[in-house]
């Protein structure tokens, strides 16, 4: 029995409150016909989420043109993080693939297919730069060369090295000094320098790491080579 006020008072205010939206609605009242659109919509009813931005191959924020290969390279950072190739949305060095080492990490692909031919990484601190100069002298025609620092990429290069990888288009490979970091493309039988490269010394003063700089990105998009050139 002691409900039975506040119940009263509860059911006069519903109707009251009822009544006032209907008739807000019907006469074109603003507030009444926006309430009841709110309280005639899905309670569930949720703004639709953006769409997720489209993914392109290894990354890339939009598509190759045709007849381009899609490319990243990430350089190591200092002597910790391993560089990555990626190429087509193919890994061809990375880490995970237990395919990386200190100093340069290049892979050799087919500048027609796109197919991998080879993957190697040279010690450029401690280890021998005759396995390099193999390793870059009888490239075929057309060979993309796909190259990224780890560590230290330097300071066994010589000056056929060098020489070897400005004919591939290099243009920072004279500079290449002790522990920069450096990503390029190149190919065999290019007849200009690449667009395809970066360097970032190694300063004390500009270093994101202690005696290391800032690993480096870099993607595009690599033309592919006409088989009657091959």
């Amino acid at each position: 029995m002691r409900l039975a006020g506040p119940l009263r008072v509860l059911a006069v205010i519903l109707t009251v409150g009822a009544t006032w939206i209907l008739a807000s609605a019907i006469l074109g009242t603003d507030g009444g016909i926006v309430l009841v659109r709110q309280l005639l919509s899905a309670p569930n009813d949720q703004p639709t989420p953006e769409p997720r931005p489209r993914r392109y191959k290894c990354g890339l924020p939009s598509p190759c043109p045709e007849k381009h290969f899609a490319f990243r390279i990430v350089s190591g950072a200092a002597n910790v993080i391993g560089p990555k190739i990626c190429l087509e949305d193919h890994i061809l060095v990375s880490s995970v693939k237990n395919n990386v080492g200190r100093g340069l990490n290049i892979a050799l692909v087919n500048g027609v297919t796109g197919e991998l031919l080879d993957t190697k990484h040279f010690d450029m601190w401690a280890g021998d730069v005759g396995e390099l100069l193999k390793f870059l002298r009888p490239l075929h025609e057309g060979t993309l060369v796909f190259a990224a620092s780890y560590d230290d990429p330097s300071t066994k290069l010589n000056e056929e090295a060098r020489r070897l990888f400005e004919e591939l288009g290099s243009s920072a490979i004279r500079e290449l000094a002790f522990r920069d970091s450096w990503v390029f493309v190149g190919a065999k039988g290019i007849d200009s320098k690449s667009p395809f490269e970066q360097r970032m010394k190694n300063s004390k003063l500009t270093n994101k790491y202690e005696g290391w700089p800032e690993a480096l990105e870099m993607d595009g998009c690599v033309p592919q080579r006409p088989p009657e050139e091959a």
